[in-house]
């Protein structure tokens, strides 16, 4: 696995919201491999497997419509890193977190 590979789902929100969060990660992780889709989902779900970026650039990814539940999973680093990146770039509450083996799961509740 590599350190860099995560699935973000999302939900609560809009499509538009769901976009703006991808966005961000985008900073840090490069292109999304697989994006949010589904005007009306009620959950969305992106996914990124690239190598990422050494430092992450400036989190600039918009505003949101209403509260977005995101729970990311991956590698501990690859979870960290975008735990860092949505703090930056969007007012988050830490929901809490569940830790495996070799993986990471974290919880966040991201506010307008």
């Amino acid at each position: 696995m590599s350190d860099t590979q995560l699935t973000v789902t999302l939900s609560g929100g809009d499509a538009d919201d769901a976009r703006a969060v991808v966005r961000a990660l985008e900073d840090t992780f490069g292109a999304a491999d697989q994006r949010p889709s589904g005007e009306h989902a009620t959950v969305r779900v992106a996914t990124f497997t690239g190598e990422g970026r050494e430092e992450a650039g400036p989190a600039g990814a918009g505003t949101l419509s209403a509260p977005v539940t995101v729970t990311v999973q991956g590698t501990p680093q690859a979870v960290r890193r975008a735990s860092d990146t949505l703090a930056r770039s969007f007012t988050a509450r830490d929901e809490g977190a569940a830790s495996g083996d070799q993986e990471q799961e974290r919880q966040l509740l991201l506010e307008p």
